[in-house]
């Protein structure tokens, strides 16, 4: 028997095929096999159209069923992980009135800085456990002043997994961790955030019904079997949002256990049970897949913008051929790169440093002694100092990382980026080689309730290997302080 997982991303969707019983993966696929584009009809505009999604989810499914001689009749449960923050507005049929909004749009930034004016930070701050910012309720808010005749037309507003268990089941629900992530949630009532819908003007029989992460969430209806290949009557068993999604595959779960992930931009995402919001203006605060009112568990959402994208830079622009070959050259100069530095904020404004917007800064080169060997061990220390800044910034709200657990990405492969967090934080750091839509077929188990055999399958099938502090911290510390003193020079001068 198996499990099928999906991950919707902005790029692509991926979809696995699991064992049910042992957990193990046989494969995971993507569509379209060319990047899924994004409409800009202004700059900072991006959207995509929900429809798309699930049509690259119906010939994924299909073609892992056709490639592996599956019986649908023996998948067992759908996983849904999905990007998160985005908007999907449908009419009375469940047709799609707009395209999506997506998580990278940002025209409702406005709309939500007025909300958290207007409502009152601290209110925001420790019911809504951030500012409505750029989120769903914000995106939401912007369709009713600038599209009046699609938004009388709204039945239900849904995040981009809903829509998906949707097109499956025929059924309109969300998750508490989805309504948080959308910024709808009250965490001091433990409720929908009626005034904040109430300001915004939007009437809360928009909001889907609720279901709970881990259960039977709906089944594939006739329509959804015909379309997808599957069987009607499958369940759908889990969704959640991507980060909160990455943590679960990662196994992570409880207080004091940290995901990070280190692709084009970084992520350290940390569960709590605490809702102290001290740094609510640098780190996102949301319902993890496991909360539950009697006993939540936060998940606290740290980016960084410039993360792999900088080591991705440098290797188009560098003449070598691969991060392997830039990893070899970074080995050969000592810790410290000789003084060379390199902040890696050139992705835009980043939140963790107040939405400045510094640019790459290279400094310290000395044109006689420095080498491309320097600026790949600068870059690597450089991204690698910015998640030990962040983890500082999480550790100032109360976050105390007892195991911190890794994907295998380009940048957690180097012995030098793991090696150099690992002893500035003084933990040490677990690899493992999984993905999002794998997680997200695991998940499909976790309605039974049993997180050990969860956890067993993560630690079976993906562990690869750790990274352990090194003996002697003087000479990191050294870097990093030199790295963080030009880092406060440069925040003070922007």
């Amino acid at each position: 028997m198996y499990s099928i997982g999906f991950d919707i991303g902005s790029s692509s969707i991926k979809a696995a095929l699991v064992i049910t019983e042992s957990g193990k993966s046989l494969d995971v696929i993507s569509e379209p096999k060319v990047e899924m584009g994004m409409i800009a009809l202004e700059n900072g505009w991006a959207e995509q159209h929900p429809d798309d999604w699930w049509q690259h989810i119906c010939k994924a499914t299909k073609t892992l069923l056709q490639k592996h001689n599956i019986d649908p009749m023996d998948i067992t449960g759908i996983g849904i992980s999905y990007q998160m923050h985005g908007l999907v507005v449908v009419d009375e049929n469940g047709a799609p009135l707009r395209n999506s909004i997506i998580w990278c749009d940002s025209r409702a930034v406005k709309i939500g800085q007025a909300a958290f004016d207007a409502l009152g930070n601290d209110k925001c701050a420790s019911q809504l456990l951030n500012s409505p910012a750029n989120f769903t309720a914000s995106k939401l808010k912007w369709v009713k002043d600038n599209e009046p005749d699609i938004y009388q037309k709204v039945y239900k507003f849904m995040l981009p997994g809903d829509y998906v268990a949707y097109k499956f089941s025929g059924e309109i629900r969300s998750t508490i961790s989805g309504l948080s992530e959308g910024i709808f949630w009250d965490f001091k009532s433990n409720d929908i955030a009626d005034w904040l819908l109430e300001h915004y003007g939007i009437n809360r029989k928009m909001v889907p019904d609720l279901t709970d992460t881990f259960s039977v969430q709906g089944k594939v209806s006739e329509q959804g079997a015909t379309e997808s290949g599957l069987v009607e009557g499958t369940p759908i068993l889990y969704r959640a949002g991507d980060q909160p999604n990455n943590a679960l595959s990662l196994n992570v779960f409880n207080p004091g256990e940290v995901a990070a992930t280190g692709g084009t931009s970084g992520v350290v995402y940390a569960i709590t049970e605490n809702l102290s919001v001290k740094e609510s203006s640098r780190v996102n605060n949301f319902a993890h897949v496991n909360y539950d009112t009697s006993k939540p568990r936060i998940g606290k959402l740290l980016c960084i913008n410039g993360s792999g994208i900088q080591y991705r830079w440098l290797m188009n622009n560098l003449d070598v051929s691969s991060y392997e070959e830039m990893n070899e050259l970074a080995a050969s100069v000592p810790i410290g790169s000789d003084g060379v530095l390199i902040h890696p904020f050139g992705n835009g404004a980043e939140r963790m440093l107040d939405n400045k917007t510094l640019g790459t800064q290279m400094s310290r080169i000395n044109l006689n002694n420095h080498s491309k060997a320097h600026l790949c061990r600068a870059a690597l220390e450089g991204i690698a100092f910015s998640f030990v800044y962040g983890m500082e910034i999480m550790e100032s709200d109360g976050i105390r990382p007892t195991v911190i657990r890794a994907g295998n990405d380009n940048l957690f492969r180097s012995d030098i980026f793991s090696k150099t967090i690992a002893t500035l934080i003084g933990q040490e750091i677990e690899i493992y080689d999984t993905t999002g839509a794998i997680g997200a077929a695991r998940a499909c188990e976790l309605y039974k309730g049993d997180f050990k055999t969860f956890g067993n399958h993560i630690m079976n099938n993906d562990y690869l290997m750790k990274f352990e502090p090194s003996n002697d911290k003087s000479k990191y510390e050294s870097a990093y302080n030199k790295w963080k003193q030009e880092l406060k020079r440069l925040i003070n001068n922007s």
